[in-house]
This record gives C-alpha cells, sequence and structure tokens, in this order.
C-alpha cells in the first residue's frame, strides 16, 4: 500500500497512487538521498534506528518521544481581600446632626401587675355637704324703737344645729347655694314690714300695707353663701306701725332653708 521516507527531520508516508505514484515516489527518494543527512549531524544518532520497522502512523520528527505535561499557571491571591490585623482605636469623631422626629409608635402590651402597696395614712374625717332648717313663732311681735331680731320659738327641722334657736340666726358650715323662704301673717290696720339679712346687709324685703284684713304674706330667695356668713331675719324700727300675727294655739311665722349646691362641687 506504500512505504516511508526519512530524511530532512520530518517522516512522511507516501500512500499508494498507482504507477504514476511509484514514479513519483521514486524521484522524491532520491532527491532526498542527496548530501548528508541532517539525523547524522544530531548528537545522539544511532544508524541501527534505520534498520527498525517503520512506524505504524505518522509522526513529527522533532517531537519528543515522551510525553510532556504544561506547568499549572498557579493561582493569583488579591491580598486586599486578606483580612489583617486590627488596628488601633481611632479618635472619637465629631457629634452629627439631629435626626428627624420619628412618628408616634403603636401601644405596647400592658405591663405586669405591681406588688401591693403600704397601707396608707388614715385620711382627714368627711365633711357633710348637707345643710337644712325649719323654724317658726307662735308670738304676735310689734315693733319699737329699734330693729328688733326676729326669734323663732318652735323648732321643726335643724340639721347639725346650723341653726341658733337663740340667737335666731343660720350659721353657715357647708359653703355652697342656698335657698330660703319667709312666710309670716300681716296684722289688721297695721303695716308688716321686715328684712331677710345676710351678714348685716339687707338682702330682701318681706311688705305688707295696713288693711282690715289679715293675710299670709311670703318671702323667698336664694343666696351663695361662705362658711361663716349669717342669715337672719329682723323688723323694721317703730317710725311706722308694723307687727306680725300669731297665736299659742297656730304657727303663723315660718323661716327655713337649705342647701343646694354645695361649692366644692363642678
Amino acid at each position: 500500500p506504500g512505504f516511508g521516507v526519512r530524511g530532512h527531520g520530518i517522516e512522511s508516508r507516501l500512500c499508494y497512487l498507482g504507477d504514476w505514484g511509484r514514479v513519483t515516489s521514486l524521484l522524491w527518494a532520491s532527491l532526498l538521498s542527496m548530501g548528508p543527512r541532517v539525523e547524522e549531524k544530531e548528537e545522539g544518532y544511532d544508524p541501527q534506528l534505520e534498520k527498525l520497522p517503520p512506524p505504524s502512523k505518522c509522526t513529527r520528527c522533532c517531537d519528543s518521544g515522551y510525553v510532556t505535561f504544561q506547568p499549572l499557571p498557579q493561582p493569583q491571591i488579591n491580598i486586599t481581600i486578606l483580612k489583617g490585623e486590627k488596628g488601633d482605636r481611632g479618635e472619637r469623631g465629631l457629634q452629627g446632626k439631629f435626626g428627624k422626629t420619628g412618628s408616634v409608635g403603636s401601644r405596647g402590651h400592658a405591663g405586669p401587675k405591681g406588688q401591693k402597696g403600704t397601707v396608707g395614712a388614715p385620711g382627714s374625717g368627711c365633711k357633710n355637704h348637707y345643710a337644712a332648717f325649719s323654724v317658726g313663732r307662735r308670738k304676735a311681735l310689734h315693733s319699737n324703737d329699734y330693729y328688733q331680731t326676729l326669734i323663732f320659738d318652735t323648732e321643726f327641722v335643724n340639721l347639725y344645729r346650723h341653726f341658733n334657736m337663740f340667737t335666731g340666726h343660720f350659721y353657715c358650715s357647708v359653703p355652697g347655694v342656698y335657698f330660703f323662704s319667709l312666710n309670716v301673717h300681716t296684722w289688721n290696720q297695721k303695716e308688716t314690714y321686715l328684712h331677710v339679712m345676710k351678714n348685716e346687709a339687707e338682702a330682701v324685703i318681706l311688705y305688707a300695707q295696713a288693711s282690715d284684713r289679715s293675710i299670709m304674706q311670703s318671702q323667698s330667695l336664694m343666696l351663695e353663701l361662705r362658711e361663716g356668713d349669717e342669715v337672719w331675719v329682723r323688723i323694721y324700727k317703730g317710725e311706722r306701725e308694723n307687727a306680725v300675727f300669731s297665736d299659742e294655739f297656730d304657727t303663723y311665722v315660718t323661716f327655713s332653708g337649705y342647701l343646694v349646691k354645695h361649692s366644692a362641687e363642678p
């Protein structure tokens, strides 16, 4: 099928080409055999190798007969990513600007129940917020040369004894707004002239003209009192003939009052 020719450092295998191929092969062989061989000049050349049978395939004559391995590239390490030793603590920087106020957070959960506290000191006594009285008179009264305090002899209601039956005065112990009413029976042919007094000032007047008939006359009012204020009734002095009627069998004159609202209440 073909033959091999060695020369000028190359080894070629000529394939079978028929008669023309044989002639061409002989010409090439003649040309290659002329002159000194390159192989003979090389160091380590052995002529005995010419007698060995041709190899089974074509190879480059300049290649080494041994398998060589290319060295693997060494990996490059980026030293900037390697962690070094911890440095010294730097100086403290300046305080930054205050940030914007944040929004109010949601309500937190209730905390655990605390321990029971100690018993406190006793408090002061509770003041009563009530005041009321209602008194009457069963004796007639005529005016004289000076003002007279209307004294009452019958006690209907006197809560906490705020009305003094001996002086005829109501003494305010609970400050607030009070309601008062005065009812009298007039005398025939005489005037009836009285004042409801707050301390030493005239608050209202009860008046009835002289008449052939006696009648019931009344007056009422509301006063705002402070603790220690006094309310009472006086009959006008004797410049005029005035009087109030009553007898020992019936009560014709009454004076009443009670607390409407305590001053401490809203």
